[in-house]
């Protein structure tokens, strides 16, 4: 038997997130002792460690309890969707660092340009590979992390304000279409 805190312990979380797995139903909210602690088994110890084994993977809390809850059925399923979605964060960063590399290779000749223009920035990021997608990407990505910069960087391509709305705009739209799984 374990109270919160040691079973939270066993798999180095805190008592917080525990508590936060019970209130959506990952966790069973366990049975308690007269005094009202709660009193777990090692059966709950046991999902915790899975629970914990599937986050370390990067699955989403959801998918983990439909693991759980349909006894390995669809776990194949929800690891093959999470690799395929790593694959694509890699490829992303792949991209960026090749973005990165083209700057670096280059920077001589942009110090001597005086203006980078919207046209000069797409030659660039379609001659280190990126196609039209990955360029909405970028941006959605830099929307998402930095909106003051990405708004200053669109200035600095001599992008007309309302074409930069209009970018920054999709930006966002599209950054909230993909943390809601659309």
């Amino acid at each position: 038997m374990y109270t919160i805190s040691q079973l939270a312990r066993t798999c180095g979380l805190t008592r917080g997130a525990l508590l936060y797995f019970e209130s959506i139903g990952l966790m069973r909210s366990p049975p308690r002792t007269p005094s009202e602690y709660r009193v777990y088994t090692e059966a709950d110890r046991e999902r915790l460690q899975q629970i914990c084994l599937y986050r370390s993977a990067g699955v989403k809390l959801r998918d983990i309890k439909a693991i759980l809850d349909r006894r390995q059925e669809g776990a194949e399923a929800v690891l093959k969707k999470r690799l395929a979605e790593i694959q694509r964060e890699i490829d992303e960063l792949r991209a960026h660092q090749n973005v990165i590399l083209t700057l670096l290779k280059n920077r001589g000749s942009l110090k001597r340009t005086k203006t980078m223009t919207k046209d000069k920035w797409v030659e660039i990021m379609r001659g280190a590979g990126f196609t039209n997608a990955d360029m909405h990407r970028w941006h959605r990505e830099f929307e998402r992390s930095s909106p003051g910069d990405h708004q200053e960087f669109l200035e600095y391509l001599h992008i007309s304000g309302e074409e930069a709305e209009r970018i920054r705009a999709w930006s966002r739209q599209a950054a909230s279409d993909a943390s809601n799984g659309s």
